[in-house]
């Protein structure tokens, strides 16, 4: 049996799988705190006799393990955090939700702005079918929920709580890693792309300071608002003149905060700012020229400090294994016919997915095994094609957009087809 075939008559109904993705959109959890996702996997899992569930791995994480004879060990990976933005979709199951947010205790609106939700509701619909097509397919599936991806510390922290560890969580080893993220493509699509495939990504918080005072008597101050201004447009130049226009790099500041009141000068001022990088030596040079500048202008304001340097988030690049992702690109080019798109452009976030890969122990007695990283389209074909007749596919709304929300289908079933025809690719 081909795998269109067990597609065919070992899917199941995917209505129960979009009740479950509305639910999750109507509750979505913010990262460390992905419960109703986790409960929902677990409860999934251990429905389906022969998973073995092991929960709590790095926090709300867990694995769900079919043991099927010999054969080879696939991982396959979903994501479930939300992210704290006010949903504007409209949708009739829109989230309307808040929480106090576990990282600084504050409480945010919160919404899955990023598919999570979708690829959860993916990942249990492909355990169901490769669950009732064992029969034609040896080996062990591993289907793993990661938490906290949106800070990228769900990967790193599920193997320190010991995943692969036989004495602790004892995650079977895997021969390969997969995953897919839903993107702003037209719905019903999937590309792939070995090699380089996501940003490196580093966030840093950073503080500068000051003398405050009243806001009349600015001179006998030094005002740290007006030395974070000129960090911030002097950062800008950074990407324009000392980055190769070959290469490519971002580099965004997107928070500032200094100060209570109009009328007084504060004692500091921070700012909080994302780099994105595609090559290594790209991102060391963008590092440390922001250090530089940063350097420079607080010395030119006449700081009364160093300035303070705090480490938000790192992901690592996303470099997708070209033997696996050639293979899986035929695989894809079968089921999907054109609409595969081989050699896709390369994505501009980051993930922390590959540090299931790269962490793992190999055969050799180091560590890292192969992986590839797809995505799959979600956003109204029709909608996408009104964008491009009126030359605005920049206004379709993006990941981390109030307004992105997939659409259902065919989103759901591309998502589900891609990962069981992955998994098989391996398993047969």
């Amino acid at each position: 049996m081909d795998i269109s075939t067990i597609l065919s008559t070992r899917k199941p109904d995917l209505a129960t799988y979009e009740a479950i993705y509305k639910n999750l959109h109507q509750h979505p959890g913010l990262s460390l705190q992905e419960y109703l996702a986790a409960e929902t996997a677990a409860k999934h899992l251990r429905g389906l006799e022969g998973f073995d569930v092991r929960t709590n791995i790095g926090g709300t994480g867990l694995v769900g393990i079919l043991k099927n004879g010999e054969g080879k060990t696939v991982l396959l990976r979903a994501d479930t955090d939300a992210l704290p933005i006010e949903e504007l979709t409209g949708l009739p199951y829109a989230s309307k939700a808040r929480e106090v947010d576990a990282q600084d205790g504050i409480e945010k609106p919160t919404m899955h702005a990023c598919g999570h939700d979708m690829h959860i509701a993916c990942m249990l619909a492909v355990a169901e079918t490769l669950h009732a097509a064992r029969e034609q397919w040896k080996g062990t599936l591993v289907v793993l929920f990661q938490p906290n991806e949106e800070r990228a510390g769900g990967a790193r922290a599920m193997i320190e709580d010991g995943l692969y560890d036989p004495e602790r969580h004892a995650c079977p080893v895997p021969d390969v890693v997969l995953g897919q993220h839903v993107m702003p493509f037209a719905a019903g699509f999937v590309g792939t792309k070995a090699g380089p495939f996501m940003s490196a990504a580093d966030s840093y918080k950073v503080t500068v300071y000051g003398r405050g005072g009243h806001a009349s008597q600015p001179h006998r101050t030094v005002d740290p608002v007006v030395m974070a201004a000129h960090i911030i447009v002097r950062l800008q130049s950074i990407v324009a003149r000392e980055v190769n226009p070959a290469d490519a790099a971002v580099v965004t500041v997107s928070n500032v905060q200094g100060g209570m009141a109009e009328n007084i000068i504060p004692g500091e001022a921070s700012i909080k700012l994302n780099v994105r990088t595609v090559v290594p030596e790209t991102r060391e040079k963008v590092l440390a020229a922001i250090r530089r500048i940063v350097k420079a202008e607080c010395e030119a304001s006449g700081a009364t400090a160093e300035p303070l340097w705090e480490r938000i988030s790192e992901f690592p690049f996303t470099t997708n294994d070209k033997e696996v992702t050639e293979t899986l690109a035929e695989a894809f080019t079968k089921q999907f016919g054109d609409k595969h798109l081989t050699d896709s452009a390369p994505l501009g976030g980051s993930e922390d997915f590959s540090i299931l890969a790269t962490e793992a122990p190999n055969k050799s007695g180091g560590k890292g095994v192969p992986y590839s990283y797809w995505w799959f389209g979600g956003t109204d074909p029709a909608m996408v094609e009104e964008a491009k007749k009126v030359g605005n596919t920049d206004g379709i709304p993006i990941n981390h957009s109030a307004y992105f929300a997939p659409v259902i289908q065919p989103t759901m079933s591309t998502g589900v087809d891609a990962m069981v025809v992955a998994a098989l690719t391996f398993l047969r």
